[in-house]
Formats: structure tokens, sequence, C-alpha cells
């Protein structure tokens, strides 16, 4: 038996939680010990530094209110934890490990670096112990006239049952003696911080004579909880947040109206059952476990930080601090000379326009939607919303464009994460002015990033489009790195109209000879083109696979990477976040290496290359190597058909990433990673960088 009948035999025989893979949920938390590392980084502006850790506690948010929620559904499904299958219980205890040496090393740099620096700077938050006189008489003003009179608190007997407590909100217990007014002995109180009040708050000037101060809306609390409690002492107190499970559900099979099911469902998410705990790490240990009683959660679930529980809202410092040289420098995107020329349509008719962000504007793709808006010769526009925001100029180009008579269809998603209430904002203004709405495919994210104009031209319509790999949303597109290809390539147009009339009847797609279309056809296009390398590399000639995404976790997949590498096929991947995927293995995976890249902006675009005896296949996708990306969602990949732009994103997307040694970590066998560093006389090469210098300024616009 030859090596790779070897391998194929070996491996058909392992299931998906076998030896051949990395866990996912390791994997995922594995990319936030990247971005912390970002910031214990000494050559990352202070403020940028305080930035990523805020960063890393918003990733883990989410981590626990899906991953985690998801884990634990499971555990619901089947009994107490301490009966759980072996495998799911070990995957539980991973994930709390990791997560209490993450946010230890968190607050640890917080408190022994970040805030220390930054008070070196002139930037100081202060505790209670720190104010001086009359800084903490400003405060006990603050908390008498702004906090105190919306503050509710609850002293707990059976008719003051414990209150609900909102998902991530921020809350107090405290433990009183002696009686309450009525001569009972009620010891537990309840105290909801105000969620309308800033939680970083700022004084006056005239009160930071050595720089600016603030202080935090939990330290104005702590300074003066005893206030709320005339006649009784505050015996303990401890601040508490508890993550709560914030997936949606609907049957989408039973209900009428999405939307409608949608917008009852949105405020269930605020109060889905307990997944984490956490509370101040002076928290008294009877305290604690009332708390964990009361949310139904084993003491493993409970996490007590040395700092505020939210660390997340120090956001709301960075960004009321204006110090240049505490931030990155200022970046302005670059505009492809070409796209002077005034008249976009004639543009097109002569050449795509590739558009890389942020490093090149999306301004753009806004202006191309506005125009079709407002020209007279464009009789429908077609597009796709995954997210967008609650303010988008491009949304209100759809509207314009609706309200002047054109055939406006939107295929919004209502189910994207976090979101929902954003896209149901947008779906009804855009019914209200006569454009259609459609949410989408029962039991799929429709996630594909595809708009499309046709455009009456003497006697034809003619079909302009864009494709792209990011969002259509104002604030990522300055902040995540993506593609978007504006084409009027009639064979690539024709076949997006396909898409969004299979999306809108729900008919079965044509056979599409250039886009390969999720759920149907992505996945097996995908292993096909692998499979043609290994072919290429069994018959001796050189073969090459780089591909670039978010995470890779299909098993499918990975099964034919690995077959591809036993078979000689070199393979590049540059995934940014989970990698399910074990790279280096000897017999198995020697011909893969991984790496990650984590740096200014988020690494979010997905190529796909193939070489392909030198046809060097080129795609752009909305899609991650991912079980959900492939079978559970709407996606579109698309080919780079002209040879100069195919050329700019393997130069671009690819190369560059490949040759960092700044911002770039290599994934090892194991599961571990190691930060790529330049070798002896090899210079620093940081991929985002070159990029931001290369595409900064105006370019060809090829």
């Amino acid at each position: 038996m030859n090596k790779t009948a070897a391998y194929r035999s070996a491996a058909s025989g392992l299931d998906r939680h076998g030896a051949i893979y990395l866990n996912r949920e390791i994997s995922q938390l594995n990319f936030n010990t990247r971005v912390l590392a970002l910031a214990e980084d000494p050559s990352v502006p202070l403020l940028e530094r305080l930035r990523y850790l805020c960063i890393v506690s918003s990733n883990l948010d989410e981590f626990f209110e899906v991953r985690i929620a998801s884990l634990l559904a499971q555990s619901r499904m089947g009994g107490a934890e301490s009966a759980l299958p072996a495998q799911l219980a070990a995957t539980l205890a991973q994930t709390g490990d990791e997560c209490r040496r993450i946010i230890e090393r968190q607050y640890s740099l917080l408190n022994d670096v970040i805030l220390p620096r930054l008070s070196a700077q002139g930037i100081h938050l202060l505790r209670h112990q720190d104010r001086n006189e009359q800084q903490r008489a400003w405060v006990k003003e603050y908390f008498n006239t702004t906090v105190r009179p919306l503050l509710t608190p609850i002293g707990l007997d059976p008719s003051h049952p414990f209150p609900q407590v909102v998902n991530k909100s921020l809350n107090f217990i405290v433990e009183l003696s002696g009686k309450d007014a009525f001569g009972r002995g009620t010891g537990i109180a309840i105290l909801k911080a105000p969620r309308v009040l800033p939680r970083v708050i700022r004084l006056p000037d005239h009160l930071s004579s050595n720089g600016i101060a603030f202080c935090l809306l939990s330290s104005v609390i702590h300074a003066h909880i005893a206030d709320l409690f005339t006649g009784r002492d505050v015996v303990a107190y401890s601040q508490f947040r508890v993550t709560r499970n914030s997936d949606l559900w609907v049957d989408e099979e039973e209900v009428k109206n999405l939307r409608q099911a949608l917008q009852s469902e949105l405020h269930s998410r605020q109060f889905g059952f307990a997944v984490r705990l956490e509370v101040a790490r002076n928290c008294p240990d009877h305290l604690a476990d009332f708390l964990l009683n009361q949310f139904s959660l084993d003491r493993s679930r409970m996490y007590a930080v040395d700092g505020p529980v939210n660390m997340v809202r120090l956001l709301e410092l960075v960004n009321n601090v204006a110090q240049p040289d505490l931030r990155f420098a200022p970046f302005s995107p670059g505009l492809p000379a070409k796209l002077a020329n005034p008249d976009l349509f004639e543009l097109l008719r002569k050449q795509d326009v590739l558009l890389h962000h942020p490093f090149q504007s999306f301004e753009p793709v806004i202006d191309f939607i506005r125009t079709a808006a407002l020209d007279p010769h464009v009789v429908a526009i077609k597009q796709t919303i995954y997210r967008t925001g609650m303010n988008s100029d491009l949304m209100e180009a759809l509207i314009t464009a609706a309200l002047r008579g054109k055939e406006v269809t939107v295929i919004v998603e209502l189910m994207a994460r976090f979101d929902e209430e954003a896209n149901i904002n947008w779906a009804e203004r855009l019914e209200r002015v006569g454009a259609q709405v459609v949410y989408g495919v029962v039991g799929l994210k429709t996630h594909a990033k595809i708009a499309l104009v046709l455009r009456r031209e003497g006697s034809e319509l003619r079909y302009y489009a864009h494709l792209g790999t990011g969002n259509y949303h104002p604030t990522t597109t300055k902040h995540y790195t993506d593609f978007g290809l504006l084409t009027a390539n009639h064979a690539l147009a024709v076949e997006i109209n396909e898409v969004f009339i299979h999306l809108t009847s729900l008919t079965k797609p044509k056979t599409l000879n250039h886009l390969w279309l999720a759920p149907f056809a992505l996945q097996k296009e995908l292993v096909k083109a692998i499979r043609r390398e290994a072919a290429i590399a069994r018959q001796g000639r050189a073969a090459k696979i780089i591909a670039k995404m978010n995470s890779l976790t299909d098993e499918s997949v990975i099964r034919a990477l690995y077959a591809a590498s036993a078979d000689g096929v070199e393979i590049q991947l540059i995934v940014r976040g989970a990698c399910a995927l074990r790279p280096g293995v000897p017999g198995l995976s020697e011909n893969i290496r991984v790496r990650s890249v984590v740096g200014r902006f988020l690494e979010h675009s997905r190529i796909y290359y193939f070489r392909n005896d030198l046809a060097h296949d080129v795609y752009l996708a909305s899609a991650d190597w991912m079980n959900r990306n492939l079978f559970r969602r709407v996606e579109v990949a698309f080919p780079v058909l002209d040879g100069a732009l195919k050329k700019r994103v393997i130069n671009e997307g690819l190369f560059p990433y490949l040759k960092d040694n700044v911002n770039a970590w290599e994934l090892n066998s194991d599961g571990t990673y190691h930060k790529r560093k330049p070798r002896a006389k090899q210079a620093p090469f940081c991929a985002q960088a070159h990029l931001a210098r290369l595409l900064g300024t105006p370019s060809d616009g090829r």
C-alpha cells in the first residue's frame, strides 16, 4: 500500500473528534491570545493597547453567549453537568481553563501596565482611594444628582424576589446587617446600575491639574453604596455581571412573518439562560454562592476579576482621549485613479475595478448604488444585506431608488447575529417606500455579498454588479480587510441575477458556470479543486494551494487538504481565527503550513488560489471553510477573470501575508502558535503596513 492509500485508509476510520482535528473552541480562544499579545506589545500605541484589551473582552462575551451557550444547551438537554458525555465535559473544562488564563493576563496587563502608563501620560482612571478631597466632593455631588435618582435597590424578601438581571448589565449584591424599617432581617439587596449612564465619567478639567481624570460608574456607586441603606450597615458587597445565551431561536417553518417573530424574540435575548457569572475578586464566597444559585450555575462558571466586570466599557475612555501620539497614525484610504471618471458605468463597460478595503476606500461601492439610484436609465437594483449598521448611506440610496420608481429588491438577513434590530428597521423602511424585501431562505442565512444594477442602454438591458468578501457596513469597511469587485462582465452578472431569482422565488438555481453557490455547489467545487491539485501532484508536476479565510473547521475540506498534502501539494493557509486542521504532522500534513495574521485591521477577506497547471485560478468569497458556511448559509464564491486583477489579488491578498514577520503567527501541529520573527539580517515586514503604503495613495485602478 502506498503512502497516500495508507493515509486514506487510516483517516477514513477517524471521527471528527479524532487525532487529526484540533479542538474548535480552544482554537477560537487562541485567537484572543494573539490579540492579547498586541495589547502586551510595547511598540503598539498605548490607547490602542487598551482597545485590544477591550476587543478581547468583547470576543469573550460573544464566545460565552454563543459557543459556550451552545455547549451548555447540550448539557441542559442531557441532565446534570457531572453526567455529561466525556467529550463535551472535556471541552467545557478546557475552555474554562483557557478563559481563566486569558482573563488573568488581561487584568494583570490592565492593572500593572496599561493604567500606570496611561497615568504617566496624564490620563488617570481614579478609584475612590486615589481621589483627592475636591474630586471626592465632585463625585459625591454627581452621585446625588445624577446617579442616585436612577437607582432602585431591591431588598430581597418573599414579596421582593430576586429581580430579572439583563444580559451583560452591571449590578451589585449587597449584604446588610441589622433589621429593615419594618423590623425584619432582610440581609441581601440587589442594585442595578442605570444603563442610560456612561460607564466612564470624566471629571472637570479644573479638578485634574496634572492631566485628564476619569472614574468608573462602578467606582462612584461603590463609594456611596452605604448612602442607599439608611439605618443599616453594609457588611459586604460586590459588583457582578451575568452573561446569558444570546442565540435567537424562531421556528421559521411555523411562523407566518419572520420579522414580527424576531421582533418579539429580540427582547428575550436579554434574559436567556445564564452561562457565566463575573464578580469582583474580593466578593465573599457566600455571596458568590448565592448568585450562582440564583442563576443555576455551577461554580466552574464563575469568574472573579481584579477590576471592572465589563472591561469592554473602557472603550469609552479610549474614545474620549484626544492624544494622537497614543494612537495609531491616521490612515486615509486610497482611491483608484480611474474612478475619477465621473461616469462609473462607462468605466465598467471598459474594465473591471477591484477594490481592496480598507486600504482603498469603500466610497466607490456606495457611489455605485447612489449613482444607480439617481440614474434615469437604471430600471432595477437588487442587493443582499447581511450587516449594514444603524446608519448607512448605501441603504438610504436604496430607499431613494425605490422612491424614484425603480424596481428595488433587497434580500435582508434578519438572523444576522447582533444586527437583527438594525436589519429589521431597514427592512421596515424599505417596505414603506415600495421596495421588495425578502428575508432569505428558511433555515439558511443569506451571507453572500452581491449587488446588481440593471440599466437600459438603447434597446438592451446592461448588467452591472458588485461582489464582495465583506459586509455593506460603513464602520467595518474602515477596519476590516476585504476585496470587492465592480464589474460589467455579462456572464458573471447574469449568474448573479440567477442567484437573486433563486433567493426570491425559492426555485432550484440554474447551473452556474462561474459562481460557486452554497449550499448547493461551493463545498463540492472546493473539494474538486483541491483534488485536482492532488492529481496534478501525483503526475509529478508542481501543485499549490494558497487560501485565506477567517476560520477552517469543515471536516470534508480538511480531509481533502490532508489527502492533497500526502500527494505532495504545497498548501499555504492564512487562517485568522479557529483552525481545526493540524499542520506539519508526519505522514498526514507535512506539506501544509498555517499562519494567522493579527494586526491593526481585522483580516476578513476570503481568497482561494489554485495553481492548476499555471492557470492560477483565483476565487474571492463570502464563505469561510466551515460547515455552517458551506451547508447552512447562502454563500457565493466568484472567480477573478481579469488577468491583471488576478495578479493584484495574489500580490496584495496572499503574498504579503506569507511574507509577514511582524503580525504573523504560525500554527504548530499540537495546536499552539508561535510568533514569526525576522530571521538574521532579515528586515521586519508587516503586510498591513505594506498595503497601506501601496494603496493608501491613488493607484491606477487596475
